[in-house]
C-alpha cells in the first residue's frame, strides 16, 4: 500500500493565483516563458534564466542562483505564503466537457524505489540529474508530479463533498481549461484520507513527470545518507503529487511526423505498406479544398497523411501479439513495421528524421507539417487507454518513448512542498 502525508503547502494568496501560476517549465521554452511571465510568474523561478539578458543559459550557475534568489523573494513579499498547518487539497482540472479530480498530497520516496510508485517510461540520467539540482538548490518540490491510482469510493465521495465548497482558487488558462482548487483543513478528514491510501490503494502510476518522480527519490536518497538520525518519517522522505483515480483520466494521441520516405517514392512506399496493412483512401482533396482529416477509428486502424490525400491504414491480423502487453500497443505495431522497417528508423529517440506531435495539437497540424514541405508524412494513432497503461506498469514492462500524452498540464504554482 502506498504512503501518504499532507503537507504546509507554500502557495499564492487567492487575489494573487493566476499572476502566479504558470505553465509547467518544460511546456515552454525560455523565449516563450519570457513573452508570458509577469512581474509574479512562477516561471521567474522555474525558468530563471529569462531574467538575463540576453537569456542565460538553462544549466549555468547565475541561472540556478537566481532561481534560488526569486523564491526567496516571492515568499518575502508575500507572493508565495505557507500554510499554517499541514493539510490536503483538491485540485479539478475542466477541459471542454470533462473534468477531473485530483488530491494533492506528499508521496513517499521509498515507494519509487521499491515499485509501489510504478512508471511506464524510462528516464534519462541527464534529465534526471536536471531535476535533481532544482530540488536540491531549492530544497523544495516546486512543480508537482501527476499520478493515477484505481478508482477508491470513498476517496471519490471525499473529493466529491470538498469539491462541493466554495473553491479557493478558479480561474481559466490561456488554452481555454478551467483550474479549481480546493482546500480540506478538517482533522478528521485528513486523517481518513491517509487511512484510506495507507490501506486500500495498492500503487500509484505515474502518468506525467517520471523524471521529476526519478529525482525527488534520488534526493530523498542523498538526504537520507547525510542523515545519521535518519527515521523515514522526514519532510524529505517525501515528495509532492497531483492523484487521480484512473476513471477521471483519458489518454490523448501521440503523432509521428517524418521527414523522407527513406528513398522510396510515394507509389512505393504504399506498395511496402500493403504487406502488413489494409491501405485505403480515407479522404482526398475536392473542390478546391484540402483532403478532410481523418482520426483512426479503433485500435490497430491507423491515419497516415501522404501526398494531399488522407489514409486509413489498418494492421493485418497475425501482424501483433494481443498477449504482448507491449506487442499490441499501436506504437509498437507502427514503430515495427512502418518506421522501422520501411521507413528504416531503428531509435525513436535519436533518430533526426522523425517528430512527435501531442494529439492536443489536432490533425490538422499533422497535414500542416506535410503540406509545408517541412515533412513528408504523418501517422495518427489511437489513444493508448488508462487499462493499458496500468497493466503495462502493473506487469513491469516499458512503453516505447512518446506514447502517453496526457491534457490539461498541471498548472504550476497553486501549491509547493518544502523538504524540511
Amino acid at each position: 500500500m502506498v504512503r501518504v502525508k499532507p503537507f504546509a503547502a507554500i502557495r499564492p494568496p487567492k487575489n494573487l493565483v493566476t499572476e502566479v501560476a504558470a505553465p509547467p517549465y518544460d511546456v515552454l521554452n525560455s523565449e516563450e516563458a519570457l513573452a508570458m511571465a509577469g512581474e509574479k510568474s512562477l516561471l521567474h523561478i522555474t525558468k530563471p534564466e529569462i531574467d538575463f539578458t540576453p537569456i542565460a543559459g538553462e544549466h549555468e550557475q547565475r541561472t540556478y542562483d537566481k532561481a534560488v534568489e526569486n523564491f526567496k523573494a516571492w515568499k518575502e513579499r508575500g507572493w508565495l505564503v505557507r500554510e499554517d498547518k499541514e493539510k490536503y487539497y483538491v485540485y479539478a482540472q475542466t477541459m471542454g466537457k470533462r473534468t477531473q479530480y485530483g488530491l494533492v498530497l506528499c508521496a513517499h520516496t521509498d515507494d519509487y524505489a521499491q515499485g509501489i510508485i510504478k512508471k511506464h517510461e524510462l528516464t534519462r540520467k541527464d534529465k534526471e540529474d536536471d531535476r535533481m539540482v532544482h530540488v536540491r538548490i531549492q530544497n523544495a518540490n516546486i512543480e508537482p508530479v501527476f499520478f493515477a491510482y484505481k478508482d477508491n469510493d470513498e476517496l471519490n465521495k471525499i473529493v466529491a463533498n470538498a469539491a462541493a465548497g466554495k473553491p479557493e482558487y478558479k480561474f481559466v488558462d490561456e488554452n481555454k481549461f478551467t483550474h479549481t482548487f480546493w482546500v480540506i483543513s478538517d482533522d478528521a478528514v485528513i486523517k481518513r484520507i491517509t487511512e484510506i491510501f495507507t490501506n486500500d490503494i495498492d500503487a500509484f502510476y505515474v502518468a506525467d513527470g517520471h523524471h521529476r518522480t526519478a529525482a525527488a527519490a534520488r534526493v530523498g536518497a542523498e538526504k537520507k545518507a547525510q542523515n545519521p538520525h535518519h527515521t523515514g518519517n522526514e519532510e524529505y522522505n517525501y515528495f509532492m503529487a497531483v492523484c487521480f483515480p484512473q476513471s477521471h483520466l483519458a489518454i490523448i494521441d501521440y503523432n509521428r511526423v517524418v521527414k523522407d520516405l527513406n528513398g522510396l517514392t510515394e507509389e512505393e512506399f504504399l506498395k511496402a505498406l500493403e504487406e502488413d496493412f489494409d491501405v485505403a483512401v480515407a479522404t482526398k482533396p475536392r473542390c478546391g479544398r484540402p483532403a478532410k482529416p481523418y482520426a483512426p477509428i479503433g485500435l490497430h486502424n491507423f491515419s497516415m497523411y501522404l501526398g494531399d490525400k488522407w489514409y486509413s491504414l489498418t494492421a493485418k491480423p497475425g501482424r501483433y501479439n494481443n498477449d504482448d502487453p507491449i506487442g499490441v500497443l499501436d506504437v509498437t505495431i507502427l514503430s515495427n513495421l512502418v518506421l522501422d522497417k520501411i521507413l528504416g528508423i531503428k531509435d525513436l529517440r535519436t533518430d533526426k528524421r522523425i517528430d512527435f506531435v501531442g494529439g492536443i495539437r489536432g490533425l490538422g497540424e499533422l497535414s500542416r507539417r506535410v503540406d509545408s514541405g517541412e515533412m513528408k508524412v504523418a501517422f495518427a494513432l489511437y489513444p493508448v487507454s488508462m487499462d493499458q497503461l496500468i497493466n503495462i506498469a502493473d506487469t513491469g514492462n516499458i512503453m516505447p518513448p512518446k506514447t502517453t500524452w496526457f491534457e490539461p498540464k498541471l498548472r504550476s504554482g497553486l501549491a509547493i512542498h518544502s523538504l524540511d
